[in-house]
């Protein structure tokens, strides 16, 4: 895994690593050792805040499902094009879409191709996420640009790393973590330009709720949270 990444492999990493990729018996972290705190990042779609939204997130009347038009039984092709931690990728997974996530990170990535892997081994969500989740290593304006017409997705998924903060100590940690490594997106209005050519039906960009929206066309209407937003993009190419 180093020499595939292209990492120095290390024996004690927190002796000399402020971060450090470990692989354990159970997973892949992404561990932080900085002012004597140790903390640490992986994907866990079978327990925690996953398993938790996959049960109780709101089916298809939570924002997120109202932001892609999930009504009756529409399952949408989605490209999550700012796949992160694959967290808003996963529920829409579970809600019947085929989702594929588009990483550019490799460490990142590596990350999510782990949890997915334990995922796809569960008996009771193994099924679902061997079908409607697929992980692809790419800049995504370079995959959206470069797809076949015959593989447009219906709907375009953004959530550009945003220097904000949220209220959840978990989703903190993970982002802070995760930005002090791979840094902010800075190319969000370039992605946006890319993900509306590719988007047969709507881009939906998901933003912190203060925040203005990407630079480009304005937003075809918006849906609103208790601290994000929804900015959608009607296309309307079948």
């Amino acid at each position: 895994m180093a020499q595939a990444l292209g990492l120095p492999l290390v024996s004690d990493p927190a002796a000399s690593q402020v971060h450090c990729l470990n692989l354990t018996t159970e997973r892949l972290e992404l561990r932080e050792h900085r002012y004597g705190v140790d903390q640490c990042v992986y994907v866990d779609f079978l327990a925690g805040q996953a398993a938790y939204r996959r049960r109780f997130g709101g089916g298809r009347n939570q924002p997120l499902a109202r932001a892609l038009g999930l009504k009756g039984g529409a399952n949408p092709t989605v490209v999550d094009a700012t796949a992160g931690l694959g967290r808003d990728a996963f529920v829409l997974a579970c809600l019947g879409c085929t989702v594929v996530l588009v990483e550019r990170s490799p460490v990142v990535a590596a990350l999510l191709r782990d949890g997915l892997s334990r995922a796809a081994q569960d008996h009771e969500i193994g099924s679902m996420v061997r079908e409607r989740l697929r992980l692809v290593l790419n800049d995504s304006r370079s995959y959206l640009t470069n797809l076949p017409e015959n593989e447009h997705p219906e709907i375009v998924y953004l959530d550009p790393m945003y220097p904000h903060r949220r209220k959840s100590a978990l989703v903190k940690k993970a982002m802070r973590v995760l930005r002090s490594v791979i840094g902010d997106d800075e190319d969000g209005p370039d992605l946006l330009a890319a993900a509306l050519i590719a988007a047969k039906q709507r881009v939906v960009v998901k933003r912190p709720r203060p925040a203005p929206p990407l630079e480009g066309p304005k937003p075809t209407f918006q849906i609103l949270a208790p601290n994000t937003r929804f900015d959608i993009y009607r296309t309307q190419r079948q």
